[in-house]
C-alpha cells in the first residue's frame, strides 16, 4: 500500500519509499535491557519533570543506537509543541549535516491546553522520530518517507520496549 504523496515523489524518491515499506521490524538486540527505562519516563512525565523526561529519553535513544552500533543521537524535550494554522508539531528529527550528532526534538504539553502528552503518545513520538534516525544510519535509506514499513517499524520498536498487554515493563 501506498500513501497519496506517493503520486507526487520523483522516480529515485519512489525506490526509496518502496524500500523502506518492504522493511517492518528492527530488532533491538538488547531491548530488555532498555525496558526498566520506559515506566521511570512515565513517572517523569506524570510528575511534569521536564528535565528528567528528556535525560531519560536521551537514555533510552542512546541505548538504542548503541547496541545497533549506529552514530549518536541527542534528544531534547521541550515543554510546550509549537503550533500554527496547521495544527501542533509532535516531534522533529534533524540529520546530522553539520552537527556533531543528529537530533531529536519533542514537546511534552500540548500547544492549546498545555497538558502533558499521554505517556504512550509521548513514547509513540520519540520512537517515531528514532525511527527516522534509524532509516538513515541503520537502513542507510537516503531518505526517510512515512510508509507503512515506516510505521510498523515504530510499532516493533513500542512493542520491545512495552508489553503486549499495555503495561508498561
Amino acid at each position: 500500500m501506498v500513501f497519496s504523496y506517493y503520486r507526487k515523489l520523483t522516480p529515485s524518491q519512489r525506490r526509496i519509499y518502496r524500500k523502506s515499506d518492504e522493511i517492518h521490524a528492527i530488532r533491538l538486540p538488547n531491548a530488555e535491557r532498555l525496558q526498566p527505562l520506559i515506566p521511570a519516563i512515565a513517572r517523569a512525565l506524570e510528575r511534569e519533570n521536564r528535565e528528567r523526561s528528556e535525560e531519560l529519553c536521551q537514555k533510552l535513544a542512546t541505548g538504542m543506537v548503541t547496541d545497533l552500533k549506529l552514530p549518536r543521537i541527542r534528544v531534547k524535550v521541550l515543554a510546550v509543541r509549537p503550533s500554527k494554522r496547521w495544527g501542533e508539531l509532535h516531534g522533529l528529527y534533524e540529520p546530522v549535516k553539520g552537527r556533531a550528532a543528529a537530533v531529536i526534538t519533542v514537546w511534552m504539553r500540548t500547544a492549546k491546553k498545555r497538558q502533558v502528552v499521554a505517556f504512550r503518545s509521548f513514547l509513540r513520538t520519540v520512537l517515531h522520530e528514532v525511527c527516522h534516525h534509524l532509516d538513515y544510519e541503520y537502513l542507510e535509506l537516503e531518505d526517510s518517507f512515512h510508509t507503512e514499513g515506516f510505521y510498523k517499524r515504530e510499532s516493533s520498536l513500542f512493542h520491545q520496549l512495552v508489553d503486549s498487554s499495555g503495561k508498561k515493563k
